[in-house]
């Protein structure tokens, strides 16, 4: 999965809000009294929010499963530590102090998410947080499951067809990239995100030995509603 969509992942999501990201996760650590210095970005992509990060004088290491993925990211901060790890199975160097993914990467752990909270709690440093989002149960089943969505832009077009199986939403979407020569090009992603509900991911983190600090609805310190379509979660390692 994204290596070949890696050389269009920008493209396709040239509108997104990094910054949001960043200034939540900023928000967080002066909520909770962190300054952490060391931040392992986990599913990094093409390192968007990494490079903010770095930019902001965080000292980054990014985290992606796709070799392509890496390869964008390095081409925008040579600088950074990247690896070619999966979340489920990953190795440090040592510890750090804060552990961050963004974009819903977790719904991609359709089993195995308690080796990533295993894994979180091996190399974060006491006291130190691991925040996250995912895309919710609403906006899974009644935003995105079973519908046809349709983009045509002048650049591109593409055609995203997703598909509800019991906790598991498929995305089968098909990407026409228009040329210099006004040729389109396609490209065809499946991909597979589990539905996870507060509760089942609040339970993994205590079976792992974290402390679960808070949980708030589309870049609020506020709780979700039940029609919240992004979820973030601050789990924390006691000291």
């Amino acid at each position: 999965m994204y290596n070949a969509f890696s050389n269009i992942y920008d493209l396709v999501m040239r509108d997104t809000p990094y910054n949001k990201w960043v200034e939540f996760y900023e928000a967080v650590f002066k909520k909770f009294g962190k300054k952490p210095e060391l931040i392992l970005d986990m599913g990094c992509g093409t390192g968007n929010i990494t490079t903010r990060m770095a930019d902001r004088g965080y000292d980054m290491i990014g985290l992606d499963a796709s070799v392509g993925m890496l390869s964008r990211a390095r081409e925008k901060n040579s600088d950074i530590l990247y690896l070619h790890m999966d979340m489920t199975d990953f190795e440090l160097y040592g510890t750090v102090d804060a552990i961050v993914s963004a974009l819903d990467c977790i719904n991609y752990v359709t089993e195995d998410i308690d080796k990533v909270f295993a894994l979180i709690k091996n190399y974060l440093n006491p006291g130190g947080l691991f925040i996250f989002d995912i895309n919710s149960p609403y906006k899974l089943r009644h935003i995105l499951g079973n519908e046809t969505i349709i983009c045509d832009e002048e650049d591109i077009f593409y055609v995203w067809e997703n598909e509800l199986e019991d906790v598991f939403c498929h995305f089968d979407i098909s990407f026409f990239i228009k040329n210099e020569n006004g040729q389109y090009h396609r490209c065809d992603e499946v991909q597979t995100q589990r539905i996870y509900t507060v509760e089942e991911l609040s339970e993994a983190a205590r079976r792992a030995g974290l402390k679960v600090l808070g949980v708030y609805g589309d870049f609020q310190m506020q709780s979700p509603t039940e029609e919240s379509e992004r979820i973030f979660f601050v789990i924390g390692k006691e000291n």
